[in-house]
């Protein structure tokens, strides 16, 4: 099974970070779940908003329903900000390393070469478990590096035995 976008082709976002002999195998955004607690303040400051609005109502002025709003507005253009964040976040496994490439304005690119990692592991939490996303945790053999953990990965258990069987190639395989 191989976990790729339509056409076996990276967004240029993430292509431009892969190396001429690199071939992409794996290519996921980060799980749809990282939008929650945004989708939360958003919700909730819409309530917090509208019960305000009602409680001091035209009386008030109006000033203090200005502010309520406005303080609204700014959770809406952080939410969309948030948004648009996630939706150029990618995590790829290559031929040769994983790499993490976050950031909207400011672009990071964390990765862990292939033949480095000594362990993986992955963890999920009850909330992970329900909405099906996870955390991917690797190390490699003494050294600190750039990508050591991958949160919100969606279903880790198949990406989880798909980078595994990468790593620690069956040697009576042939490749690819």
């Amino acid at each position: 099974m191989r976990l790729v976008t339509h056409g076996d082709s990276a967004p240029s976002s993430v292509n431009r970070y892969l190396l001429p002999h690199e071939h992409q195998v794996i290519m996921v955004r980060r799980h749809p779940a990282v939008l929650l607690r945004p989708v939360a303040e958003i919700f909730g400051g819409l309530i917090i908003a509208g019960l305000a609005s009602q409680w001091l109502g035209p009386a008030s002025g109006g000033q203090a329903l200005v502010i309520i709003w406005w303080a609204w507005l700014l959770l809406l253009i952080r939410f969309v900000w948030k948004v648009a964040e996630w939706s150029v976040d990618y995590f790829v496994v290559t031929s040769q390393r994983m790499m993490l490439a976050t950031g909207l304005i400011t672009r990071k690119v964390a990765m862990m070469p292939l033949g480095k990692v000594t362990d993986m592991s992955f963890q999920r939490d009850l909330m992970g478990r329900i909405l099906g996303y996870g955390e991917f945790v690797m190390e490699s053999a003494g050294q600190d590096q750039a990508l050591r953990t991958v949160p919100y990965i969606p279903y880790p258990e198949t990406l989880y035995l798909e980078v595994c069987q990468m790593i620690f190639p069956n040697k009576d395989d042939s490749d690819d």
